[in-house]
């Protein structure tokens, strides 16, 4: 079952999303950063659960933007699953239904960006599996 994960159960998200972003001190600074910075500018959670867990299996964290090269378009900031519920689907299902709630929302386009690098495949052949293209080259640049 996927539902939207919302205050106060933002940590039912953080182990799924460690595994994406490894980076993550810990559960309280996630639901911290996820409900006091990130859900002001219209980050939301899905999270995808099966009966008898109380932790997400997979999460995806996405937003509605608006500029001008895209018009209205959801935005996935976050597609992650556990390791051990890998292959089975999880990930595809919340594309899926983030590009429905794209749809439902009037958002004309679906955009994610991805990282690079030899454990990344599978993220990617899910991805044009799914009907996403490869459009644009990201640069970043820390400073």
């Amino acid at each position: 079952m996927i539902r939207e994960i919302v205050p106060p159960d933002t940590g039912l998200a953080f182990r799924a999303m460690r595994e994406l972003r490894t980076g993550l001190a810990d559960e309280e600074s996630f639901v911290r950063r996820v409900d006091d910075v990130q859900r002001a500018e219209g980050y939301r959670l899905a999270g995808l659960f099966e009966d008898g867990t109380d932790q997400a299996l997979a999460v995806a964290g996405f937003r509605v933007v608006h500029n001008l090269a895209w018009g209205d378009a959801l935005y996935v900031d976050d597609l992650s699953t556990s390791p051990d519920a890998r292959r089975r689907g999880y990930g595809g299902e919340l594309l899926a239904w983030t590009m429905n709630e794209a749809r439902r929302l009037g958002c004309r386009q679906f955009h994610l960006d991805s990282g690079v690098g030899p454990g990344r495949s599978d993220a990617h052949r899910l991805y044009m599996n799914s009907g996403l293209v490869i459009n644009a080259h990201h640069f970043a640049r820390e400073i």
